[in-house]
């Protein structure tokens, strides 16, 4: 009787967790949903809420949706004078900025939050400067209108979400958070 309990609890943990245990048929991933909250992104809520839509065209395992009002989100834009950059504190969380420096130098603003969520979706900074690669950001020339992942970025971001929720990334020194500056 303890042991069918136990077993239960744990079949229910592992289905809350999207963890899949046994099956018939074949196995997929279940989406994870990030919410985000662009209040704060100022002038730039319309190309926060564009680079969501475009990730959410291009990767299934994960989806961004805008929070409602009151909802807690796990990523937070905001706007600045600086330069764009990313704090993650574990993967799909996290706060970015919308930072005007970039914009006034010309980089066009739906690569910035394009870019800047993918961040936040696992993908580091690469600098090969070529405009093909979304997370080359501004090593890649001021004219690169591109604001799409490439494939090979969008397909690392299927993998980071592959089991259907986030796991914590990898802690930084002393519990700190991950810094993306550009």
């Amino acid at each position: 009787m303890l042991r069918r309990r136990l077993a239960a609890a744990l079949l229910a943990l592992a289905a809350l967790a999207g963890v899949q245990l046994v099956t018939g048929g074949p196995a997929f991933a279940a989406t994870r949903t990030l919410y985000y909250d662009s209040s704060t992104a100022q002038e730039f809520v319309s190309v926060v809420d564009q680079a969501a839509s475009l990730w959410n065209t291009k990767v299934t395992n994960v989806r961004l949706v805008k929070a409602a009002a009151g909802q807690t989100p796990n990523i937070r834009v905001y706007a600045d004078n600086g330069w764009p950059r990313t704090y993650t504190t574990s993967l799909g969380n996290g706060r970015w900025y919308m930072g005007r420096e970039a914009v006034n130098d010309g980089y066009y603003k739906l690569r910035i939050a394009t870019h800047e969520f993918g961040h936040i979706l696992g993908l580091p900074d690469n600098r090969t400067g070529l405009c093909g690669d979304l997370m080359s950001g501004s090593s890649a020339p001021v004219s690169c209108t591109n604001a799409n992942p490439s494939t090979a970025e969008a397909a690392q971001v299927q993998r980071n979400f592959a089991a259907g929720f986030a796991p914590a990334a990898a802690p930084a020194a002393d519990g700190a958070e991950v810094v993306y500056i550009g």
